[in-house]
């Protein structure tokens, strides 16, 4: 993996280059092995949270990582094509629009004792715009060169919340064309209710359940690039103890090794229907 800036990394896709790569603000990281006509993104995967707002930070280290998306990079990182946060939504969020992408409260708590100055906000901002930036160049690149794409936009959620059974994946489709991509939506919500999850856990998946796909990240692909679908795909956090703060690899490795082959199969299911 290599520092690149900004410039750079847009220069190598837009010359097609094979490359992996930290920004060099170390804000995401961008690999691509290949290039094919979709990508995984996992935009809320980062836990970094700059030094100078420690102290003015109200809420904890646990508190952050709790309303995170742990592993979700993990998940999808075999695939030829994946951009991924590596800052925590709490210093910006990558999937809100720029005008509320810095929190002044969370969850109902109050984020900062005292308001962020200015400066602090625009360095924030700053690595918010040039993720963007490359978003942008990517997608132009994979519509460019294949005609249609599809991205696989991770997410997980925290199901403990919840006073009603909710599944285990959900897709949020109320921002993208369902008329003309209902039927390869449908698809993927069945593929995902056919994976075998250990410790007895069972692979439900429901359409607009718990979430509806109202991030950022969806939105501006969708409005950008006519051609590409997104899939905002939300994992519950079967993952983890979300309260005790505990990572649980087998299940996070049996998402990763049955995402590893669901996701191409449906890529070129979507493809070869939408190629024409």
């Amino acid at each position: 993996m290599k520092k690149l800036t900004i410039d750079q990394i847009i220069t190598k896709i837009e010359q097609e280059a094979l490359f992996e790569a930290v920004s060099s603000d170390y804000s995401f990281t961008i690999k691509i092995d290949k290039y094919v006509p979709y990508a995984c993104g996992a935009v809320h995967d980062g836990h970094q949270f700059r030094r100078e707002l420690w102290e003015n930070c109200m809420h904890t280290e646990y508190d952050r990582w709790f309303e995170e998306d742990p592993a979700t990079k993990e998940m999808v990182q075999t695939h030829p094509i994946v951009i991924a946060g590596m800052d925590s939504r709490f210093e910006y969020d990558l999937n809100r629009a720029p005008e509320s992408a810095i929190y002044e409260d969370a969850w109902g708590k109050q984020l900062w004792h005292a308001p962020l100055a200015d400066d602090m906000k625009q360095k924030s901002l700053a690595k918010h715009h040039n993720f963007y930036k490359v978003v942008h160049a990517l997608m132009s690149k994979l519509e460019e060169k294949f005609g249609v794409c599809v991205v696989y936009d991770m997410h997980s959620y925290n199901w403990k919340r919840w006073e009603r059974e909710v599944p285990t994946f959900n897709l949020g489709t109320s921002n993208v064309d369902n008329e003309r991509f209902g039927g390869i939506i449908e698809d993927w919500r069945a593929l995902l209710s056919k994976i075998e999850l250990p410790n007895g856990i069972a692979a439900t998946s429901k359409i607009n359940d718990t979430f509806q796909g109202n991030g950022y990240f969806l939105k501006y692909i969708t409005q950008h690039f006519s051609n590409t679908l997104v899939l905002a795909t939300e994992v519950k956090k079967i993952y983890c103890d979300e309260i005790d703060q505990i990572m649980f690899p087998e299940v996070v490795s049996a998402v990763e090794k049955a995402l590893k082959t669901l996701i191409p199969q449906h890529a070129d299911d979507f493809y070869q229907t939408y190629n024409s």
